[in-house]
This record gives C-alpha cells, structure tokens and sequence, in this order.
C-alpha cells in the first residue's frame, strides 16, 4: 500500500485518543532503509519555519514520499482513525520545515480553515531536552500526553477544533518536518500557498530580525 511507510509497525505503534480532542500518536513507521535517501532528498531550506512545498527544491525519494502522503489511501487510512470520513476529498497543503528559531511553537489553535493536521518528524536524533518536543494540551496551560520527540519515524494526526491546543518550548537550531493539512477549500489551500512564499521572501530579506524577534519569548506563550 505504501512505499516509506510501514503499515504493520503504525498499527502496532497507533494509540488514538478521543480526550480533550481526537489525535493519533505513532512512533517508528518509517522505513530504516530509506532514511538514508530521504535526508539526502531532505530540502536544505535556509529560512525558519514551515515552508510551502516545492517540488523542485526536494529530491525524487522527498517528491515520492510526498504523493504517498497526500494519496486517497494514506488520508482515508489516518482520517479513519480521527473519525472523519473520507478524509480525502480535502485539499492537501504540504508545508516543510528544515530549520526552526525561537519564535515557534507557541500554544495556539489552528485556523478554522483547517479540517486536520497531520506532523511526520525526520531529524536523526534530539538532544535530551523538552525543547521543541510537540505537546497537546487540554488548556492552554494543561499538558495531555508526553510530549513528541521530533525523530525520523514519529507522527502525529490531530482534528482540528477550538480546543486543539497544541505547541512546544522554544527551540533553534535543525528541526525537520513535513506537514500535512487538510483544507476546507482550494481557495484557503491558495490563499496559504501564496501568504507562505511571501512570508518567505520577507525572510530571505529580513532573517536576522525574524530571529531577534523570537530570542527572548517566553516558553509559555500562547497565541488564539
């Protein structure tokens, strides 16, 4: 069914949670043999943060396992889990992230335009520490589960909602992840898309000062 990902150990790894919101939490699902392959393909992107996906600027094994991610088997397959039916037929955005600085990962909620939300981690390994590990909470203060080590392999999926209370401490330095969100329509799908390469652009100008903006945030932080 699926080429990077490993059905078998997904199943075995799934823990699925209803309470305070519906998630999915899941841990070495990817391939050890092509790890190698995907961090080569990995993009190399110099600005912080999530960055709209582009074919051009990942490697075959990347752009592969990027039509894995937002086939109809591998979005019913986890949108099952949430119990949300036919999960498919939402427009998929691909964003990417490569490099993270300490303006990120503030507590908050997704937009309304979101229908889920799913995160798969590719870093080698983490230093022990509880900076930038992913946490759900059930307020903006309460932490749900342990939190998600950002290593090759693990996954999250969670249901958007206006309880979906989620972030982690801040954190800079290499931080790779590929998201997955699923719209309410192709015009929201366009509209990120294009506010992202403009972002972008004002970072590839301005990156020292997005930096200095986040150095001194307070690790519990929250935005609605």
């Amino acid at each position: 069914m699926f080429k990077y990902i490993q059905k078998d150990a997904f199943d075995q790894s799934c823990q699925v949670h209803q309470e305070p919101f519906n998630f999915v939490l899941a841990n070495n699902i990817l391939s050890n043999e092509a790890q190698f392959e995907l961090d080569r393909d990995y993009p190399k992107y110099k600005e912080a943060g999530f960055l709209p996906y582009n074919p051009d600027e990942c490697g075959p094994s990347i752009n592969t396992f990027v039509e894995e991610l937002t086939s109809k088997g591998f979005s019913d397959y986890v949108g099952d889990m949430l119990g949300i039916e036919n999960l498919h037929q939402y427009p998929t955005l691909i964003t990417l992230c490569h490099l993270f600085n300490k303006r990120f990962g503030t507590i908050h909620t997704d937009s309304k335009s979101k229908v889920a939300t799913a995160l798969i981690y590719m870093n080698h390994d983490w230093p022990d520490t509880s900076d930038g590990c992913l946490r759900f909470l059930k307020r903006i203060d309460d932490i749900v589960v342990p939190e998600i080590r950002p290593i090759y392999g693990n996954f999250t999926i969670f249901k958007r909602s206006d309880n979906s209370f989620h972030g982690h401490l801040p954190y800079e330095g290499e931080r790779r992840v590929i998201q997955i969100a699923w719209l309410t329509s192709e015009e929201e799908k366009m509209r990120k898309n294009k506010r992202g390469r403009f972002t972008r652009k004002l970072k590839q100008l301005f990156g020292g000062w997005d930096k200095k903006i986040g150095a001194g945030r307070d690790k519990n932080k929250s935005h609605m």
